[in-house]
């Protein structure tokens, strides 16, 4: 059967994708090993001419690809222009640093001359989840391909349209036709790229479920595998905070691309002493969001990507207000067309229910009293996951100390919201996977480390 797309704001089906035979797979593979060792082969600063390409490709076609992000899987048409140009930057960002972050590093020793060099492991599988079908596959194939590997890439089925698109773009700046090549493909498939000889690693973003699966059968082939998985991300809220502010960024923090993103804030931790002015605050400004068409300006929380996702996020509130949650706003399903859920809050949250053990991924806050700063922190790490985490406070020292020595996560952030910087490595921990992404870090991921030691000759 084909794939396909439906846009989620109305049910209607935006496109229909064959899904490839066992022959064009084999065919994109043995392409994509060949355009890689073209690739590898090149200087880097002819992969640097390719990637500013790229970056102004994206730029000159942002209203395209946004209307295509909005129409495959609901996100919000300015969302979306902000989303391309975030891959532009990351673009730009790998093609001016990744010489440095290349170069051999000299090590002391009595050697003639001893080094480390970094050089391609070769064609990467990337599989990429739909929430941010752009940003997520440009952030791991800046880096990757600026290290001289090759790239395939199996998108979520409902945002192949944007998988496609991309590999147009790659052909369109210049890169060998086939370094970057989509799978249109189905999970059985994938699992038999994992083993292909032809596959050197792996990275995958998506749930903990499809991590678990991947980084079995990467074991199985001992390969290498970066895995960006769930996050339940805290967000501390101390007594000296701005709650205004505070407010301000946790709204956004939670309900940008309608909730779903692994490093969104989900989990408001709020001291005892502010909780009832935080509250207040909060539910206002969420019941104040307003909900419809992504492609409308006026629109602040669109459809979930699809229908089933809706289902399961409705679920997981109605299992938590069983269990003795409070629906502060939203909650009910509307009535109509699309995979609607409107902005909602839960109060009363405890251990146990469905609000405070699962991701949430959606429109959905929790909000939790504590008693004070100690508790706060073990309740923020009271998770499976460890992503990332924000504490406000007035007290820089105070909110540093507890975000650089305590919140236990991959990233955490004083008086801001979670997010993901080029310029800073992003990953978690526990059940947020291992590995990282961008940064210095992440081009080194996907590199054979290899040492090399010269011996003059007597």
């Amino acid at each position: 059967m084909p794939f396909r797309s439906i846009n989620p704001a109305t049910g209607e089906t935006v496109a229909t994708h064959d899904a490839m035979s066992g022959a064009q797979i084999d065919d994109a593979l043995n392409r994509a090993v060949a355009a890689q060792r073209e690739w590898a082969a090149m200087p880097m600063s002819e992969r640097a001419r390719h990637m500013h390409a790229l970056s102004d490709h994206l730029l000159a076609g942002k209203a395209e690809f946004a209307a295509l992000m909005s129409r495959e899987m609901g996100k919000l048409y300015a969302q979306g222009i902000a989303e391309i140009e975030k891959c532009a930057w990351v673009c730009r960002f790998y093609a001016d640093q990744a010489e440095a972050f290349l170069a051999p590093d000299p090590i002391e020793t009595e050697a003639y001359r001893s080094y480390v060099n970094f050089r391609p492991l070769g064609v990467v599988l990337a599989i990429m989840p739909w929430n941010y079908p752009f940003w997520q596959v440009l952030r791991f194939a800046a880096p990757a391909l600026m290290a001289g590997n090759g790239a395939v890439l199996k998108h979520a089925p409902n945002v192949f349209g944007c998988s496609l698109a991309i590999e147009a773009l790659f052909r369109e700046a210049g890169f060998p036709e086939h370094l970057f090549r989509s799978l249109l493909v189905d999970i059985p498939e994938t699992t038999a790229a994992i083993h292909d000889p032809r596959i050197a690693a792996v990275s995958i973003t998506s749930s903990v479920r499809a991590g678990r699966a991947v980084a079995a059968e990467a074991g199985r082939a001992l390969k290498k595998c970066v895995l960006e998985l769930g996050g339940s991300d805290p967000f501390i809220v101390l007594e000296d905070a701005d709650l205004a502010r505070a407010v301000e960024v946790g709204i956004t923090a939670r309900f940008q691309n309608s909730g779903q993103s692994c490093i969104a804030a989900k989990r408001f931790i709020v001291v005892d002493e502010v909780y009832d002015a935080f509250e207040r605050r909060f539910v206002d400004a969420a019941s104040s969001l307003s909900m419809g068409d992504p492609l409308d300006a006026k629109t602040q929380i669109g459809p979930l990507a699809r229908v089933d996702l809706r289902d399961e996020l409705a679920d997981q509130v109605r299992r938590s207000a069983l269990a003795g949650a409070r629906i502060l706003t939203g909650g009910e399903v509307p009535a109509g067309l699309g995979a609607f859920y409107p902005p909602t809050v839960l109060a009363g949250v405890e251990a146990g229910m469905a609000a405070w053990s699962e991701e949430l991924f959606g429109p959905v806050a929790t909000l939790i009293r504590v008693r004070d700063e100690v508790e706060a922190i073990r309740v923020a790490n009271a998770t499976e996951f460890g992503l990332s985490g924000a504490v406000w406070t007035r007290d820089l020292a105070r909110g540093e100390r507890i975000a650089a020595q305590q919140i236990e996560s991959g990233a955490a952030f004083v008086n801001s919201m979670s997010k993901s910087d080029p310029r800073m490595p992003f990953g978690g921990i526990r059940h947020s996977g291992y590995g990282r992404e961008l940064s210095i870090y992440g081009i080194r991921e996907f590199v054979n480390i290899h040492a090399v030691w010269v011996e003059a000759p007597d």
